[in-house]
C-alpha cells in the first residue's frame, strides 16, 4: 500500500505579542485564531538584534502541568530554576523542561552582537503526569548530531525517530510520543518523513522559503504550516533554501483548563494551583535532579 502525503490544510501567519518583562515575540499556536493543536499548546518565535526587544527577558515565573521546549538558534539565554539548575544555552542548544507539579524558573536572553533567535514550544502533559516530578533535559548542540539525508536535507532529531528508525532523538519516553526534528534544506534539496496517522503535525518555517505537501504549497518565513491526515510529511527547498521545525505528537483528547503558565484539566485544579502558590505549597520538596 502506497503512503499518502499529508496535505497542507492551513498556513498561519504568527501574531506579534509581548511577554515576560517585555520580550517581543511572534506567536502562532496559543492565539485566538489557533488556541491549541492537541497536544501542542503554544509556539513562540523570538528573533531580534535590538536589545530593547529581548533583554528584559523572563524573570522568575511558575509553570505547572506542561513541558516547555526552548530551541536557541543564535545568541545566549541564561537560565535558573527552583530545582537548583543554573547555566546558559546558546546557538544549537535545546532545553526540554517538564514542569510537572510545579517549578519556578527564569530565562534571560543575554545582549550579544548577534542578538537572539529561537523557538519555544509548549506540550501538554496527560492528567496522570501533571503532578509528577519536575525535571530538565539540557541538550547541548554536540548531543544533537546533524545528519545529511540521501535527498540532501540536514536534520537534527530532538525527540522520536526519523529516517525509518535509523535516527533517534535523545528525548524519549514521553506520553504523547512526540517527533520533533530540526530540518535545514539547502537549495535544490527535499525532505520526506513518516508521521503516524492520527498524530497532530505542523512545520514552523523560521528561515528562508519551503514548499510543503503534495501540492508543493509555498511558504515564506515566518509561517506555521498545519498538515491534514496522511502518512508522510514532504518538503522541498525554495530558491534560497530554508529551515523549519517539524513537530508531531499523539493527541491527548483531554479537557484543557489554562491560566497563564498553568495548564490543568479542570478549573478546580487551576484554583488549587493558585492556592498552592499563595500558601507556599507550589514547590514540592523533593530530591533534586542532578
Amino acid at each position: 500500500m502506497s503512503q499518502s502525503s499529508r496535505p497542507v490544510v492551513h498556513v498561519v501567519t504568527p501574531e506579534p505579542v509581548v511577554e515576560g518583562a517585555g520580550v517581543h515575540l511572534r506567536r502562532s499556536v496559543g492565539t485566538r485564531k489557533l488556541d491549541h493543536l492537541d497536544p501542542f499548546l503554544l509556539l513562540d518565535h523570538f528573533e531580534s538584534v535590538d536589545p530593547a526587544d529581548y533583554e528584559a527577558g523572563f524573570p522568575y515565573h511558575p509553570h505547572r502541568g506542561i513541558e516547555t521546549v526552548t530551541i536557541v538558534r543564535k545568541g545566549e539565554v541564561r537560565h535558573g530554576d527552583s530545582l537548583g539548575h543554573r547555566g546558559t544555552i546558546g546557538g544549537g542548544d535545546i532545553q526540554w523542561m517538564t514542569s510537572g507539579s510545579g517549578i519556578l524558573h527564569e530565562e534571560m536572553p543575554q545582549v550579544r552582537p548577534e542578538g537572539i533567535a529561537g523557538l519555544q514550544l509548549w506540550l501538554n502533559l496527560p492528567a496522570r503526569e501533571k503532578m509528577g516530578r519536575p525535571k530538565y533535559r539540557d541538550l547541548q548542540a554536540a548531543q544533537l548530531v546533524e545528519t545529511v539525508t540521501d535527498e540532501g536535507a540536514r536534520v537534527r532529531v530532538i525527540a522520536g525517530e526519523a529516517a525509518g528508525g535509523r535516527l533517534v532523538g535523545p528525548v524519549e519516553g514521553l506520553a504523547v510520543a512526540p517527533k520533533v526534528i530540526d530540518v535545514t534544506l539547502p537549495p535544490g534539496t527535499t525532505f520526506r518523513e513518516t508521521v503516524p496517522r492520527g498524530h497532530a503535525a505542523f512545520a514552523y518555517v523560521d528561515q528562508g522559503d519551503v514548499r510543503f505537501g503534495p501540492e508543493q504549497t509555498p511558504t515564506r518565513v515566518p509561517a506555521l504550516v498545519l498538515f491534514g491526515e496522511g502518512d508522510v510529511v514532504e518538503a522541498s527547498a525554495g530558491p534560497d533554501g530554508g529551515r523549519f521545525l517539524l513537530a508531531a505528537a499523539r493527541p491527548l483528547h483531554e479537557p484543557i483548563a489554562r491560566y497563564g503558565p498553568f495548564v490543568m484539566n479542570t478549573r478546580a485544579e487551576i484554583e488549587q494551583t493558585l492556592a498552592d502558590l499563595r500558601t507556599g505549597k507550589f514547590i514540592r520538596r523533593e530530591p533534586r535532579d542532578e
